[in-house]
Formats: structure tokens, C-alpha cells, sequence
């Protein structure tokens, strides 16, 4: 015999497995008022690194092996999905700060940030398209923009400091 605690769980494991529930993301319904820009500029460093990676991958000799050339295949699909999952995750830590903290009357004390919020965006997308290193530096220093605008918003003030990373760059912190 079933009880009905038995059966409801039943019954949505069915209703689950005909129709599985869409995800659902979100930074912060709450809202939590925690944001920073600190991981888009991993973001923009880790593209970097990725970009400079590739560009000293040796392409493997005509002779060479199929282990070889197996390997550099791989290493290249590699660098490139690394590259293409932090610059996408870029767009989305930017587009969350914009569109989640960013407010009217922060536009109207910094009316170049939507205007950088949408070079930035599209340097991005850049990024995945072609390996360049100048454009990948050129993304990380509109972050490094992004970060002062925003570290503003809240009245604090900013210092450059070098990143420590291998792709070399420097990240933006509050002072």
C-alpha cells in the first residue's frame, strides 16, 4: 500500500523524468549586494595566458608522429576551450555587476560605463574568435576600467598592483 508521502514522490520523479526542470542561474535574488570585478579580471588574464600558450605551442614537424600530432591537437583544443570558457565567464561577471548593481544615477555620474560595458562585451567575444595576444591585453585593460568605475561607485579608490600570474598584467584592487 502506498502512502501519499510514497506517492508524491512518485509522482514528480515521473512528472521529472517526462519533463526535467529547466536550470536556473542567478548571482543573488536576495539581493546580497556583494559584487566585485576581481573575477573578470582572472578572466581577462587567464584569455591572456591561454593566447600566449598557443602562440609558443610548436606546431608538430610533417614527419612527425600520430602521437605527436595527437598531442598538439589536443593541447591546442585545450587552450582554446580554457580561453573561450573565461572570456564567456567575463561577459557574464560584467553583465552581472551591470545589470544587478549598476544603477540610473551611477550611469549619470559615469555616463562612459555603458559604453565600456558593451566594448567590453564585444572585445570578449573578440577574444574567442582569434588568437591575439594585443587584443587579449587590450580586453584585460578595459576590465582594469570597468574595476576602477565600479571600486568609484562605492567611493573607494584603486591601485594597480602586478597579478603574480604567468600571463604577467596586473589586476585592480581597492586601495
Amino acid at each position: 500500500m502506498f502512502g501519499l508521502k510514497s506517492f508524491r514522490k512518485r509522482f514528480y520523479a515521473l512528472s521529472d523524468h517526462l519533463r526535467p526542470p529547466l536550470p536556473v542561474f542567478a548571482h543573488c535574488d536576495i539581493p546580497c549586494g556583494i559584487y566585485d570585478p576581481h573575477e573578470a579580471q582572472i578572466a581577462a588574464l587567464t584569455v591572456i595566458r591561454m593566447d600566449q600558450l598557443i602562440g609558443e605551442l610548436p606546431p608538430p614537424a610533417a614527419d612527425a608522429k600520430a602521437e605527436e600530432k595527437h598531442a598538439y591537437t589536443h593541447k591546442l583544443a585545450r587552450y582554446t576551450a580554457v580561453k573561450e570558457q573565461h572570456a564567456e565567464k567575463l561577459k557574464h561577471e560584467i553583465r552581472v555587476i551591470y545589470g544587478d548593481y549598476i544603477t540610473a544615477d551611477m550611469v549619470k555620474k559615469f555616463p562612459e560605463l555603458p559604453d565600456l560595458v558593451f566594448k567590453i562585451w564585444k572585445q570578449a567575444s573578440k577574444a574567442r574568435q582569434e588568437v591575439n595576444l594585443a587584443g587579449a591585453q587590450e580586453l584585460l585593460a578595459s576590465v582594469h576600467q570597468f574595476a576602477e568605475v565600479f571600486w568609484k561607485t562605492k567611493n573607494v579608490a584603486t591601485r594597480k598592483v602586478p597579478s603574480n600570474q604567468k600571463s604577467g598584467g596586473e589586476i585592480v584592487l581597492p586601495a
